[in-house]
């Protein structure tokens, strides 16, 4: 899956705050804040599928 990437304004009170958060659960910022808005659309009822991570390190070798 590739990610969409977009430009975000925060107020930079909101943006420390995330950071600080993000710093506790040894996340980045851009995947705590991913991880606040899944929860928030799930408490208005709109559940997101987690989609699979993208396959990492070299492909099979081919014989």
């Amino acid at each position: 899956m590739q990610k969409k990437a977009f430009a975000l304004r925060l107020d930079p009170a909101v943006h420390a705050a995330v950071e600080r958060l993000a710093a506790d659960e040894l996340r980045s910022a851009n995947a705590q804040i991913e991880i606040l808005l899944r929860e928030a659309l799930a408490r208005r009822g709109i559940e997101i599928p987690v989609s699979r991570p993208a396959k990492r390190g070299r492909p099979a070798k081919e014989n």
